[in-house]
């Protein structure tokens, strides 16, 4: 068994959270919806703090691309096509070309970034930066994310 084999492996066997009631909106059509990025590619900007190892706080990304790191640190993550091409992980180009074609309303002026590094409970991004991030977002009108998991 290969490396990625084993990683994979190992990932299928962990016990996954549940949520009692968890929240569900059905959004209006696409059209007219503010689209945002969410991801968890540890994007932040050049001079912000960088993520540390255990962090389950987030950075707030502006609409435009300019001095994106990411801290991504696994040697399991290869970063080879974020580095030719950051839409791999922050598709902001994709969603302006959507917009400017009339097939979403509009980009948001803000995206979020978490390191993908989480505690197994998952219960900070749970209770407390997953709601701030959510505020964020909303205070921006956003009607759908779209999540790039990392």
């Amino acid at each position: 068994m290969n490396g990625d084999q084993m990683m994979r492996a190992h990932s299928a066997s962990l016990p996954g959270p549940t949520f009692d009631n968890p929240a569900w909106v059905t959004p209006g059509p696409l059209r007219n919806a503010r689209v945002a990025i969410v991801t968890s590619a540890a994007l932040y900007v050049s001079g912000d703090d960088p993520f540390t190892a255990t962090d389950t706080s987030f950075r707030v990304i502006d609409r435009t691309r300019r001095d994106l790191v990411m801290g991504h640190w696994s040697p399991n993550f290869d970063s080879v096509g974020v580095k030719l091409d950051i839409n791999v992980v922050y598709p902001i180009d994709r969603l302006e070309e959507l917009a400017a074609n009339g097939v979403i309303g509009s980009v948001a002026p803000r995206h979020i970034s978490f390191a993908g590094n989480q505690p197994d409970d998952v219960a900070t991004i749970r209770y407390d930066s997953g709601p701030a991030a959510a505020a964020l977002l909303r205070q921006d009108g956003v009607d759908v994310v779209i999540l790039t998991p990392v």
